[in-house]
């Protein structure tokens, strides 16, 4: 008969309870799975597949592209009573001065979807797109606010969604990660996995300038035959699975082990889905490549079909340049021409492929931009005026994947400030896309320090009324 705790010595106690620490470990192992990225059914009924995500890093203007306001325009140039909170009064936007749109924003399509006359071939897909118009966050800087539109929170290094979905699905293409992003910038939180196992981190893919230079760093190595390069991995190899015999609990080392295996056989596959030479010149056409305004984007939207379509779960665009602080009327032309056109193309050529129901295609910045003007000099004239900062309502748009095609779901209040109805929390953004992809956000977890720790943390809803 076991001995109750109570009459248990000091150190029986500790040699007993000592044995949980060992099951401790061996579930960290078990949840970094011999092959992580092995492709795992999705708990729910999936609509998509996979997620491409266009980036538009520093905040789109909402109201200048896809939800104007008559108040803010009737009162262009003078002082609005607007509903702004004395904190988020700077000295560059006390004045309150409404800046309306300079360029036309009407209805498209049968759908009658808002679109601005700036954004033309997005206005000729109208009647594909789900436009969410209250889309909200929590933070009105750059730094945070990006990372919680990429991870869920504000301030720590959390995994980043594509991690979230690549650890919730795999990958369907073994000899590719589950994740890549192309033009990732600096911050690699925004792409990291933490936790999670290293294998489902991002890959970064830059395009470079000249096509013979790699777009995949320290992917090839040149100075030895394929043969040799095998036996030298499989050295590496072997000294990894030692360290991880004297260390089962350090699951981190063993997704450092699948990576580097995923990497040596992206070494095959990886070139010829970055080579874009081979598409048609209708294909590039379609995306804007050889534009001087739209290269760029345009060949890092036609990667992203490319990789989508081999089986890569998630794939990240980021196309800088929107962070309009001064002279938008001057600058966002710019923004929106290096823009429309890719993001406009992607969503044809996946229809034309038959793709776009099963692709999920997210176009968003981290937040939207304040219907008041801000004037940095505190002298430029109004029309010179730019826009400060607005996470309190913003423009988000999906299109395919099980998305409501031609619809707009959310109103803000006259100024264009607050959401007044179907407002859209990042958390229920993050979690309709886990839904869509067939995963219950709230299911999807990874046991750490005694917690459960999830995409959208401890709230979130599937925004059903968008879904078709």
């Amino acid at each position: 008969m076991t001995a109750p705790f109570s009459s248990l010595s000091r150190r029986a106690w500790l040699q007993r309870t000592s044995a949980g620490f060992g099951a401790m470990a061996l579930h960290g192992l078990a949840q970094g799975a011999a092959n992580p990225l092995a492709p795992h059914p999705p708990r729910l009924q999936a609509r998509a597949k996979r997620v491409i995500f266009l980036y538009m890093a520093g905040g789109p203007s909402q109201m200048d592209l896809f939800d104007p306001k008559p108040l803010i325009q009737k009162n262009h140039g003078h002082s609005v009573a607007a509903p702004l909170p004395e904190k988020d009064k700077h000295v560059s936007t006390a004045k309150l001065l409404a800046l309306g749109t300079e360029i036309p924003v009407r209805p498209r399509g049968q759908s009658g979807v808002t679109i601005s006359d700036l954004l033309p071939h997005t206005a000729a897909i109208a009647d594909e797109l789900c436009l969410l118009r209250a889309v909200q966050a929590d933070n009105n800087q750059h730094g945070p606010a990006a990372l919680q539109f990429h991870t869920g929170v504000t301030a720590e290094a959390r995994p980043s969604m594509g991690s979230w979905i690549s650890y919730g699905l795999g990958t369907e293409n073994q000899n590719l990660p589950g994740f890549l992003t192309i033009h990732p910038g600096i911050e690699t939180r925004l792409y990291g996995s933490s936790f999670l196992p290293a294998a489902h981190q991002g890959t970064p893919v830059v395009l470079p300038a000249k096509v013979t230079d790699p777009a995949i760093d320290f992917l090839t190595d040149a100075t030895t035959d394929s043969a040799t390069q095998r036996r030298r991995f499989d050295f590496i190899q072997r000294m990894n699975r030692r360290l991880i015999e004297h260390d089962a609990a350090d699951v981190r080392l063993e997704g450092m082990v699948q990576s580097l295996e995923t990497a040596f056989r992206m070494q095959t596959a990886a070139p010829g889905l970055v080579d874009l030479s081979k598409e048609t010149e209708a294909t590039k056409k379609l995306y804007g490549i050889g534009g001087k305004a739209t290269d760029k984007n345009g060949r890092a939207c036609l990667l992203a079909r490319r990789l989508s379509e081999a089986g890569v779960r998630f794939v990240q665009v980021t196309m800088d340049g929107w962070d309009h602080h001064g002279d938008i009327r001057g600058n966002l032309p710019k923004s929106c021409a290096a823009a429309d056109q890719p993001c406009a193309g992607l969503i044809r050529d996946l229809q034309s492929r038959g793709l776009l129901d099963e692709t999920l295609v997210v176009w968003s910045g981290e937040f939207g931009r304040t219907p008041w003007s801000q004037d940095l000099s505190g002298t430029s004239p109004i029309e010179k005026h730019g826009r400060e900062h607005q996470p309190d309502s913003f423009c988000t748009w999906m299109a395919g994947g099980g998305g409501k095609a031609g619809f707009m779901h959310g109103e803000t209040d006259e100024f264009g400030y607050r959401p007044v109805a179907g407002r859209v929390h990042l958390h229920d953004l993050h979690a309709t896309i886990l839904h869509l992809l067939g995963l219950d956000h709230e299911h999807l977890t990874w046991r750490k320090l005694g917690r459960d720790y999830r995409l959208t943390d401890v709230s979130g809803e599937v925004v059903r009324e968008i879904i078709a």
